[in-house]
């Protein structure tokens, strides 16, 4: 499927938005109309009005409609007048209407914030997102309820507040679903020592600067990858290094992802445990153990239930658990049997996922008629998650869309009241600076009490890493730089 846009520069917005409608199907921009299937968009400015044209070619069939603004029309306004005149043509060729309307960024809840700052009473938002951007009510509900919750973890930060993110770029083997910068551990085990050693050298550098500069810690975060695939010593090494490098009296919340159960034992939960972790996740993503060995996770549902119960009998009081939607081979009636077991066991922390197809992931391959079919069922795992967590005392506290998401569905986190995800909030809102250590990790400053926004980048690959080390060293100068053009007031 190809788009065209004339007349405009939304020519990336329209892609994203013919996505939708599409799932399975490649979607690239062109200059020109091809003899295939495409959709072209054009926008023409005259003396007193504005005329947009959407047009659409679909297995030979030609169909159109077009719309008239007056002159002198935003650009935004221009932008979401043409994307409602592509969504509504492509609903009535395919049948299809994602619950998102036209709203294809992966931060939705962020411009309901937008607009509560700017003190738009809510039915006037409620109104807008529905009436002019196509948001179906079920999912303004889900946002203004996310919104009400995010607002008030947004609220704590401070000027010099950060967090610290960890990155542990290694899985006991690589699901079919992943596109993380992951290795597995048979592959990459000789790296893991030495990788461990300039992690810890890294953190200790990181530490340096953040109290030169009067950041405050208050959240600090292990992902990966899967941070329990390394060795409890290792993890051990880590985390002693985490506390003697960083003042952590102040910090209000440190999650390890302690992530697949297959590589949890006794003795890396009590490492997690002496280092003071406040919350772990334990991530099933399935109970339905022939979709689990379909991706590729090396483990069972009833693994999943042993080390919860273990994780209890240690005394561990805030567990996050993961579950996706629209796994292959997974159904509506196996999915609400994942939901039923994550209630049975009773996290704290519930995250549901759409699954988002990346290229650099295996599923990439599934063809257009297995993913139009997850589709389909995905919309319905999502409701019915949603419908079962908030009717069992959970309610929604963040909220993001990754990029391919099935029906252009979110990833919600879900909590019981006062066990909310700070650091999911954090990352996820740019409320303050991220400073991140590790292989792939990005550094993520944020302007004190201001908007403007820089990244660091640390290299990809684990193997980049160690023998770039003095290049990463020399990148962290840019946080010292920043806070020099952005002080903290």
């Amino acid at each position: 499927m190809k788009v065209i846009s004339s007349g405009h520069s939304f020519a990336y917005e329209m892609s994203c938005l013919t996505m939708l409608f599409f799932p399975g199907r490649k979607v690239a921009l062109a200059d020109e109309l091809p003899e295939s299937d495409y959709v072209y968009t054009q926008l023409t400015e005259h003396k007193d009005t504005i005329e947009l044209i959407v047009q659409v070619n679909l297995s030979g069939t030609q169909y159109q409609d077009r719309e008239t603004l007056e002159g002198g029309t935003t650009q935004w306004d221009c932008q979401r007048a043409l994307g409602v005149l592509v969504y509504k043509l492509l609903s009535r060729i395919t049948g299809r209407h994602p619950q998102w309307g036209i709203l294809t960024g992966i931060r939705p809840v962020k411009l309901i914030q937008r607009r509560v700052d700017e003190g738009m009473p809510e039915e006037e938002i409620r109104r807008y997102f529905q009436q002019e951007c196509l948001v179906s009510p079920e999912k303004m509900d889900l946002a203004m309820a996310t919104q009400k919750m995010e607002h008030q973890i947004l609220s704590r930060s401070t000027p010099d507040s950060f967090s610290l993110y960890i990155s542990i770029p290694f899985c006991p083997s690589r699901c079919s679903y992943c596109s993380f910068v992951s290795h597995s551990i048979e592959k990459t085990f000789r790296l893991i020592d030495p990788y461990v050693d300039a992690l810890c050298r890294e953190i200790d550098l990181t530490a340096h600067l953040a109290k030169e500069l009067g950041l405050t810690l208050r959240t600090v975060y292990f992902g990966g990858g899967t941070p329990t695939a390394i060795s409890a010593e290792q993890l051990g090494r880590l985390t002693r290094q985490v506390a003697g490098s960083f003042d952590l009296s102040q910090v209000w919340e440190y999650t390890i992802e302690a992530g697949r159960p297959d590589t949890i034992t006794r003795e890396k939960l009590q490492v997690i445990a002496q280092a003071g972790v406040s919350r772990i996740s334990i991530n099933p993503q399935t109970f339905n153990d022939s979709v689990l060995e379909y991706v590729g996770r090396k483990h069972t549902s009833q693994d999943t239930c042993r080390v919860y119960e273990m994780a209890r009998d240690m005394g561990f009081a805030n567990i996050n658990m993961d579950l996706i939607a629209g796994l292959p081979t997974d159904t509506r009636e196996g999915f609400e049997h994942s939901i039923q077991e994550v209630l049975r066991l009773a996290p704290e922390n519930v995250t549901v996922h759409t699954l988002s197809v990346k290229r650099a992931a295996d599923l990439a391959a599934c063809s257009m008629d297995q993913l139009a079919q997850q589709a389909e069922n995905v919309t319905y795992m999502v409701d019915y998650a949603g419908r079962a967590l908030t009717g069992s005392g959970y309610g929604p506290y963040y909220l993001y869309r990754q990029k391919n998401t099935l029906d252009n569905l979110e990833n919600t986190g879900y909590c019981k009241p006062g066990f909310e995800g700070l650091y999911n909030v954090y990352i996820m809102d740019e409320t303050h600076t991220i400073l991140a250590c590790g292989a792939g990790a990005v550094t993520k400053l944020r302007q004190p009490g201001g908007k403007q926004i820089e990244r660091v980048f640390n290299y990809k690959f684990p193997y980049e890493y160690l023998s770039k080390f003095d290049e990463i060293v020399k990148r962290k100068e840019q946080v010292k730089d920043f806070y020099e053009r952005f002080p903290i007031r």
